[in-house]
Parts: C-alpha cells; structure tokens; sequence
C-alpha cells in the first residue's frame, strides 16, 4: 500500500494541507488541524462495522430487515453506505468554509454550504450535470447489483446515510442546485476525489463489491434501523480521543480505523464478550436483592413467565416488590442471551433518582465481576454527586468532539443515554425514540438491544400513551423486549397496550366481565385475546378506611387534621393536587403550630419546607433524603406531617400513618395510597388511633364536581379548567366510591374500583345521569383525546415510509420545542449569576432554576439572569416577570 506523508513543508510547498486535501473535521480552536475526510468516512465505515459485531445489535437490525441474520457481505455493504454519510463535504462551498483570506487563490471564495441538504440537487438530478459525474465517479453501478427493486432500495439507503444528522434528509423543496459548488477550486477537484472514495471503498470493504452477495431488505423498517446505527457510528467515529486526526493521505488507513474502532466500542461497553463469558448464573432472589427472603406470588409469577415474550405487562398493588421482579426477569433475560442490557424508565425526574440506587445495589450483585456502570439518565443529575448539575458537551457535525472527563460515553449527553448497558431515567428519554425529534433514530437503535421496563404506565395521558405505543411498535417490531408496570391498570388501557398498532376484530370485555379479571396479574399479548395470568395474593393486603371530606379549599381544617395526628404520634402525608394548595396548606399548618409541636412539621436543618417539583435539582436531593430518612422503611418513632403534591405518590419509598388527599382519579389514588401503611414493619409501633390505615379525601363543597365544569380560579387541578385530572366523568365515579365503600380491601377490590372509575361503560352510565352539561362535557374531553391522538401521530416517526419512496412521509415536519413541551420537558433552565446559596443549605450552590415556559409567554431568555438575596432566599426577573426561591419552593411573585 501506498502511504505519503506530509513533507510539503521540506519539500517548499508551505501551503496548510486543508488548501490541498478534502477534510472532514477541523480543530475549533486551530482550525488548521483537520483531519482528512477520507479518514473520516473509513473512521464511521468501521465504527458501524464494529457494531455490526455485536450480535444483538446484528440481530435487531437483522430482523427490522425479515431476516434471521446479516450476510457478511450484507455487512459490509451497509459499511459502506456509513463510510458515505459524509460524502457531500466535498464540495468545495463546504471545504473552503475555514480558508483564511491569505490562503485563496486569486478569485472568491465559493459561496458557503454545508454537507447534506446541497447534496440534494445532485441526489434529485436537478444538477444533471454535477449527477452524472458524481454516480459515475463513485461507480454507482454496482451499488445498483444490491438492489432487487429497480435501485429503490439503495436510493433509499444513501438517503437513510445523509440523514445522519438527525433528521431525514428532504428531497424536494429544498436547496436549489449549484453546480459551482461541485467544480474545481484551486487543489480541489471534487470529481476526481469522488472517483478516490469510490476506489477506497473497493479497497476497504472488498466483500461489498463480489456478485454473488443478497440483495439488500427492502423493508423501511431496516432503512430508519441502519439510519439510527450510521448516526451513532458517527457520533462514536467523530471523537479525536479515539480518533485522532490525520491530515496526510494514507490509503491504509482503514486499518487504524477498524483497530481504533473496536477499542472505542469497547470503551463505550458495547462489546460484552468477556463480560459474558466472566458471568456465572443469576444469583438466588434473596442474595440478588440483598434481602432475607424470597419471591412473592407476583414475583414467582413474573419468573415462570416465558422469557421470549417481547411484552410483559405486571398489574400489582403498590408496594409488592414489581421493581423486583422486572429486574429479576431482566437478569435471566441478559443470561438467555435475549437482552444485553436495560432501560428502566420512570414517571418523573425524583422517581428516576430515587430507583437509580436501587438498580446500582441490584447491578453490583447480579454481575460479580466486570461490574457496568449505571447510568442516571436524567438531564442536570448526576449520581454520587448529591444530583449537581452537569454540564453536558454536545456533538458537533464537523469540528472535534472530544471529551475530557472521565464518566461513561453514554452519561455524556442526554442523546446518548441509551446507549448505556443500565440505565434509570425518564420515561421522555425512551419516548424521544420515537417522535420527531433531532437523533430520534439513534435513540431507538441504542434501545433495541436493552429491555425496555416503564413503570407506571397508568400515568400516561392520552398523547403520552399514543406516543408510547408508537416507541412499543418500533421496539418490539426490531426484536426488542419491552415491561409495563402498574398497579391500577384497566382494562381498555391493558388490552390497548397488549395489542399496540394492531386493529383487532374485537373490543374491550363489557364492565361486568372487566371486574370480574383477576388481581395481581401478569399478562402478555396473543394473536387476538389478552393471555392474563392471575399471580395470587402478595401478603400485602390492607383494609384502608376511606372517607371524604368536602374541604378541599379548607386549608386551616385540614392543617388542624393533619395536626392532631402528628400530635398523637402519626406519621402523616398530605398530598394536593397543584403546588398552590400545597404551599397554602403548609402556610396554614405553620400558623396553626403551637410550640410544643416543635419537630412535628417537616424541615431540613430545622428549616421547615415542604416537597414539590418547583426545586433546584440539588434541594430535591435533598427533600427525597429527609423524607425517606422520616417517613421511610427505618422511620423512627414520633409524630410528623409531610405537605407536598404528585411528587409523593411516584416511586419514593415512603409510608404514612394517614393519607390526606385531594380527589384524583382512582388509579392515581390508590397509587397514593400505596404509601399508607407501606411497611409492615412498623405495624408494631404505629400510635394508638392509626393502628388501621386511613385516607382522607378532600373534595369539592358539598361534594359536588358540577361547578368544576366553568370554574377554574377553585379547581385544584380538576376538571376542564384545571388542566391537571380533566375527565370530571372520572372524578364523580371515584367520588361515588369513596362514598359507596367506606373499606378499601387492597388489592381485593382493586380490580373492581378501577374498572368502575375508568372502563368506557361506567363513564358513560355517569355521563347519562348528570344531564347536557357532563354530556357536553364529555364529548369535549373526547374530542380533546382525539385532538391529542392525533397531535401524537403527526409526531412520531413513520418507519413504514421509506427514506426514497415515501420521502415527504418521513420528514420532520413538526416543531422540536412543542414536541418537548408535550413530553412535560417544557422547562428553561435559568442560569443565576452568581449561583446563590441554597435556603435549605447553604452549602450547596444554584447555578440554575428550571422555570417552566407557561410563566415566560413571550419572553427571550437571557443568557442569565442577577438575583436578589433575601432572609431566605432570592429574587430574580426575566422581562417583566419576577420570581422568588425560598423553603417553599420557586413562585412566581
């Protein structure tokens, strides 16, 4: 092989060898550093090859391809359409962007483009002439022998390549052709560089190039597969740590790239060869949990559940160990070989940061040896560091993307999270898989190889839900495997998330045969009826005594409640429906607070506060520590009262003597009241009076939802005008049950309460019987779920569609921003300088505030903002609007 080295400096030519050689990537801070673009392209070509030896990565795409596995020539095909991504660099509009003035050639400069969307006219022959040479050049032809559909399908894969960008690459409507940019300029002569990357492709992948290999799948599914596995080959093959640059010509180079690839895949943790070989058997339950036990029934029913089941849906009270058993089942799928790694997915940000210890305790002693980190995949949280901000550094196109601390790959930006062996998140970061968001496809190609578990899919509003199925039918359609977790899941929802993307010839069962379905169950989907597993009791039953009371806007009367409790020795929980009321709530407590109730409220460092999501990231580590340390599994003896919101009743180990509760619906309640009477090894010291679990419901005046229809200053969070629980069909059906059964026996009656609260038939007898107005109301939230449903479908991507053929159908057409916003990612941070000291310890410093876009209308975000120290805390404005932090939170003023 040929290799040259630069000596143009000893040789007299001292012109900088980007004036001479097509680049790829340039040094940002010299931008005479670049590292040559074919270099770059057998950089990414070998990346996607080194992924391709990974055997569930192969098999995913394999399969979104209807094929069992990939041919070794099929391989190196794809490689090649990789190593292509960047080929629209060599345009000379692009190669001169960082020329110095002193380093043209006597004439103007090009205009400037970029890579991907001025390749388009030569892709469409629109430039006919840049085209001919262009195909011709880069021997085209036989590309053409790897397709049995005319050239759809390899129109469609070089589409799929120059859309690595993150977003699919629009074919019409787009740039106007310049064949300028394609014609020599001075050194560079864009035809005759074409023809050397067609040479070295031959050179590189020989194997791509011989007759007798198959014809490439044809399925769309694998084109938008190979699109997401090209974006990450590029992200892995853009970074000078292990890729470092090369500004001479060397026609060997592949050969560094492929030992320089496999060294970054390993790095990464993608390989597990030796891990797997290292890993003994699946530790027994009690030792895999660290606890002195074994499995319960719902537990011992997740494990006798087939493994190659690619869904599993476990329905279980709160409480009954279902993180255990997804985890479980994870551990003996990884020993199957099935999975290689998992996702955990969770509600909120607290929910994510409260389980990621537990998942770290479980990962430590299910792998022995080589141990894998686990990733928190929560933007602005960083485990072991008290949940500080992190300063994530993105990805840039052209120049170095090198990193310089020492974290994981995949916990360096919130678009590689995925790419974690284990990782705790949010539920958004799965969900970004599959809508129409920049790098969606490469989310979803570092999540097929993982399980999927998402828990508390009873939380999903209807957007939510439709957008998840779309992630379900992308996931489980590449051969990936996927559990939902719920404790209050009805029947409508169940059967729509076993038959995801399917129509069926039949509907939901009838409410009589929904109530009579068992509980606790497992249930998986068959080719038409739901196949439901009835687990048998988990020794978790209670019997809680429910009662309403219509004093939801009574803050001194349920502060006097809550009051009398603690007094007595109760651990008390008060949960409200929007940070309004909460914050109402405990003001009233405070005022009511006598002195001997000293220690009776909720403080940290004797600062009395309350828990909600309007806090800094650091002071909810903070809030989640103090509450579990209170009200936790080693709670202490002692009355105490907890006011806080939804923040509550998601994921936090918690448990409460008595629950006082606004109206919700009756999943969301009996997911509160999951933190009643949670432990039962405090049923010994529980005080005198609360020895039983009671719940407390706080309601409208007089009981009575039919003013939440118009009223919005009063609704708390319900109704139409509430935008928090909107079906007050759902509302008045759990109000009549409270009022109906006075004893909740839990998970006894579970199957019953949800069902009469949620399933289509129930919801529609109450409708009949309020009058015109509920009618009218009902048809509003209808249409409004329509809308929504809607709205989702025209976000998600549509991996039916090919890149070539269906090109207007796969474009992303809708706005980023709104997308986010619907994901409940709707959050400015706000950066403080300078960072003020925290006013429940003032030891640890913010930097930022998330302020949510709804209180910024209109306003332009400045780079950062001056706040104001005050007793006890700060204020600070952004336009005209002012805010204030304190113990209670950040408020607007």
């Amino acid at each position: 092989m040929r290799r040259e080295r630069n000596t143009d400096m000893t040789e007299g030519n001292t012109r900088p060898p980007y004036t001479r050689y097509h680049w790829a990537k340039s040094d940002r801070k010299s931008p005479g550093r670049i590292h040559l673009l074919e270099h770059h392209l057998a950089d990414v070509g070998a990346c996607f090859e080194a992924l391709m030896r990974q055997p569930t990565i192969r098999q995913r795409l394999a399969i979104t391809g209807d094929l069992n596995d990939l041919d070794e020539s099929l391989v190196a095909r794809l490689s090649v359409f990789a190593a292509l991504h960047d080929i629209g660099k060599v345009n000379v509009g692009f190669q001169t962007r960082i020329w110095r003035d002193d380093d043209l050639p006597g004439k103007p400069k090009p205009r400037w483009a970029g890579h991907t969307d001025d390749v388009v006219p030569v892709l469409t022959d629109q430039d006919y002439t840049t085209a001919e040479w262009f195909f011709d050049a880069l021997g085209w032809d036989d590309f053409l022998t790897w397709d049995d559909r005319g050239g759809e399908t390899v129109c469609a894969m070089l589409v799929a390549t120059l859309s690595h960008h993150g977003r699919p690459l629009q074919l019409e409507g787009g740039r106007r052709e310049n064949p300028a940019l394609w014609r020599p300029f001075g050194d560079l002569i864009p035809q005759d560089y074409v023809r050397r990357i067609g040479w070295l492709l031959r050179l590189w992948f020989l194997t791509a190039f011989e007759p007798e290999g198959p014809p490439l799948p044809s399925a769309p599914a694998f084109q938008h597969m190979f699109l997401g596995l090209c974006n990450w080959a590029d992200w892995v093959g853009s970074n000078e740590a292990w890729f470092p640059y090369v500004d001479s010509q060397q026609d060997d180079y592949v050969e560094t790239a492929r030992k320089q690839a496999k060294q970054a895949i390993d790095t990464i943790g993608l390989n597990l060869s030796t891990q797997r070989r290292d890993f003994k058997n699946v530790p027994e339950f009690g030792n895999l949990f660290g606890i002195d036990g074994s499995p319960n029934a719902i537990q011992q029913t997740v494990r006798d559940t087939p493994l190659d089941q690619p869904l599993v849906i476990i329905e279980s009270e709160t409480g009954s160990g279902k993180t255990e058993a997804a985890l479980w089942r994870f551990a003996r799928m990884y020993e199957r070989g099935l999975v290689d790694g998992l996702y955990f997915a969770l509600p909120t940000r607290s929910a994510a940061v409260q389980i990621h210890g537990r998942v770290e305790r479980f990962t430590r002693n299910l792998f022995l040896n080589d141990t894998p980190p686990v990733a928190l995949a929560v933007p602005g949280y960083e485990p072991g560091a008290d949940a500080a901000s992190v300063a994530m550094q993105d990805y840039n196109p052209w120049y170095q993307n090198g990193h310089d601390d020492d974290r994981p790959w995949a916990s360096r930006n919130p678009k590689q999270y995925l790419a974690a062996q284990i990782a705790v998140g949010t539920v958004d970061q799965a969900m970004m898989a599959a809508l129409q968001v920049k790098n969606a496809h490469m989310r979803a190609a570092c999540l097929a190889r993982n399980l999927l578990v998402v828990d508390e899919v009873h939380a999903s509003d209807t957007y939510m839900s439709v957008v998840l199925e779309a992630l379900l039918d992308a996931h489980v359609g590449a051969g990936g495997y996927a559990l939902l977790m719920s404790a209050t899941l009805g029947s409508a929802a169940r059967h729509r998330w076993l038959h995801h993307g399917r129509r069926l010839a039949h509907d939901i069962p009838p409410l009589g045969e929904a109530e009579e379905a068992p509980y606790p169950v497992v249930s998986t989907s068959g080719n038409e009826n739901d196949n439901i597993i009835a687990a048998g009791e988990n020794d978790q039953g209670k019997t809680v005594s429910v009662e309403a009371s219509p004093t939801m806007h009574d803050f001194a009367d349920t502060a006097r409640r809550a009051l009398t409790a603690a007094r007595a020795g109760a651990k008390v929980l008060v949960v409200r429906n929007t940070v309004g009321h909460a914050v109402s709530t405990q003001q009233a407590l405070e005022e009511l607070a006598e002195n001997g109730d000293t220690g009776l409220l909720f403080d940290v460092e004797g600062k009395r506060t309350l828990h909600h999501g309007r806090f800094a990231a650091c002071d909810r580590t903070i809030l989640d520590k103090r509450l579990e340390e209170l009200l936790g599994k080693c709670r202490r003896p002692g009355g105490r009262v907890v006011v806080g919101t939804q923040t509550l009743e998601q994921s936090l180990d918690i448990d409460a003597d008595l629950l006082i509760t606004d109206l919700c619906p009756v999943d969301v309640l009996l997911q509160r009241i999951g933190r009643l009477h949670r432990h039962k090894d405090n049923n010994s010291n529980r005080p005198a009076g609360y020895a039983s679990p009671t719940c407390v419901v706080l309601t409208p005046p007089d009981n009575d939802l039919a003013p939440l229809l118009t009223d919005g200053k009063h609704a708390n969070g319900l109704g139409p005008k509430g935008y928090v629980y909107g079906s007050l069909s759902i509302l008045e059906a759990t109000r009549r049950l409270i009022c109906e059964h006075s004893e909740w026996r839990i998970p006894e009656l579970n199957r019953l309460l949800v069902e009469r609260a949620t399933h289509p038939d129930a919801l529609k007898a109450i409708t009949e019987e309020m009058g015109d107005d509920w009618k009218e109301h009902a048809l509003n939230t209808e249409g409004g779920e329509i809308a929504d449903k809607q709205h989702a479908r025209g976000h998600t991507i549509r991996r039916d569609k090919s890149f070539f053929e269906d090109n207007r159908d796969v474009l992303f057409v809708s706005d980023e921003e709104r997308i986010r916003t619907r994901l409940g990612d709707d959050r400015i941070d706000i950066t403080l300088d300078p960072p003020q000291p925290s006013p429940l310890d003032p030891s640890n410093n913010i930097d930022k505030l998330a302020v949510s876009v709804r209180w910024l209308p209109g306003e332009d975000v400045p780079e950062s903002v001056t706040p104001s120290p005050t007793g006890s805390g700060f204020t600070f404005a952004v336009g005209d609007k002012r805010f204030v932090y304190d113990r209670w939170g950040l408020r607007r003023d």
